[in-house]
């Protein structure tokens, strides 16, 4: 194959990808933050995606890196891989995809292929970036130019999990480019591709994989609420229910990350602008975004059934990123639970080694603690291996703590609740 591929957006999806794609294509890594771009090009990847190694590798091999936006008139390939966050109002923002369709827009050439990967509602493809493109480029859709979409299935963190090991749904705005579409990612996932019929087709199946599991953990949330109230161990709950063979074992939880706790809205969206709401989607959403409330509620109550004042009192969260062994915070509902617990006059610390501590400022408004002391309250929010390892007991106030184990990774022995 003679494609030349540019990839737009260097982060969590757009790195893997271009050094993937470096393998067999020439390819240009494009991001407009010529920070990161010359923190990559000194093999430093912050998101921890790409080691050193293989992205030096990478660069000997068929890849540039750079944020000079005229590099992209030399390539017949541009895969988008921005991120598409939801707003304040939990409605898609848009706002990094129509930006990025602009600039390729300004590159276009007659038979180019422009491929999207960030998640999106089904249908947003051809309603709302095609038009960009069209205007941008002065060139017509599927005459002079045409369209793919493969959602990206990147999972931070994950060393099992990793692009080339996870099947590829590809689709294409004709039958023809759906062929091309899937030929380029054929040359790189080694667990297969899926080829659909539309790109709208390809958007829905992203929507939902993520819908369908952030519905399965609201309602596991839900019953550790239930059997809260009844006094029972949640966790057991699940060890004696997962006996059965078609048992679905999944854990109570904080849902936050660029994925889960964000795909649910754009298939909301998509169903409202239809005239139809979701109550199911939106009910589990509800159940989630409300977890860090009640455990804030249920450490408020350990502390007054071991007699400790709250106001005025210490508490320790013990990280902040989305997931356990990962510095990706986007999305965290961690800082649900520090705010909740600030409300109750608790002066409260975030301990994380592992995330950024400028992001977390920037993002979160909460400055990271440097070093833990001992505190009346112990939160395990996320279990990092680093976090388990150590153990909590060196965190424990002289006078009395509670411990409040998140996700349940603590022997019960050491905690005085968990989820």
């Amino acid at each position: 194959m003679n494609d030349k591929i540019a990839i737009l957006g260097l982060g969590y999806v757009g790195l893997p990808l271009a050094t993937e794609f470096a393998k067999k294509f020439k390819v240009l890594g494009y991001d407009c933050d010529s920070k990161r771009v010359n923190e990559l090009n000194l093999l430093v990847d912050k998101t921890k995606q790409v080691d050193s190694s293989k992205l030096k590798n990478a660069l000997k091999n068929k890849l540039v890196l750079s944020s000079s936006e005229d590099m992209l008139k030399d390539f017949n390939v541009y895969i988008s891989t921005v991120p598409t966050p939801v707003d304040s109002k939990k409605k898609p923002d848009l706002t990094y995809l129509i930006s990025v369709s602009k600039t390729i827009g300004k590159y276009l050439k007659k038979g180019d292929l422009v491929i999207y990967e960030s998640t999106v509602f089904p249908g947003c493809t051809e309603e709302e970036c095609v038009p960009v493109l069209e205007k941008s480029s002065g060139l017509t859709f599927n005459k002079d130019f045409f369209c793919g979409y493969s959602p990206e299935r990147i999972n931070p963190g994950d060393q099992v999990n990793t692009l080339v090991s996870i099947k590829k749904v590809t689709s294409g705005s004709t039958p023809e480019t759906a062929n091309h579409v899937d030929a380029i990612y054929e040359e790189i996932i080694k667990a297969g591709t899926h080829k659909v019929s539309s790109i709208k087709v390809a958007e829905a199946s992203k929507s939902i994989e993520n819908a369908q599991r952030d519905l399965n953990i609201s309602f596991i949330n839900e019953l550790a609420i239930i059997f809260d109230h009844i006094g029972i161990d949640t966790n057991e709950v699940i060890e004696a229910a997962a006996t059965k063979w078609n048992f679905l074992k999944f854990k109570p939880g904080l849902v936050g990350g660029h994925c889960i706790s964000v795909d649910p809205y754009f298939l909301i969206h998509k169903a409202k602008s239809l005239g139809y709401s979701p109550e199911v989607i939106l009910a589990g959403r509800n159940v989630n975004d409300n977890m860090g409330k009640f455990i804030a509620s249920k450490i408020i109550n350990l502390m007054k059934n071991k007699s400790i004042i709250v106001k005025g009192s210490t508490a320790i969260i013990l990280g902040i990123t989305y997931k356990e062994n990962c510095n990706d915070i986007r999305n965290s509902k961690v800082p649900d639970i520090y705010h909740a617990l600030k409300r109750y006059g608790i002066e409260v610390d975030i301990y994380d080694p592992l995330a950024d501590k400028n992001d977390v400022q920037k993002n979160y408004g909460i400055n990271l603690k440097f070093k833990p002391n001992t505190y009346q309250s112990i939160i395990l929010a996320v279990p990092h291996n680093i976090f388990l390892e150590r153990g909590i007991r060196h965190l424990r106030h002289p006078e009395g703590s509670v411990v409040y184990d998140v996700k349940s990774a603590l022997d019960l022995k050491e905690v005085d609740g968990r989820l």
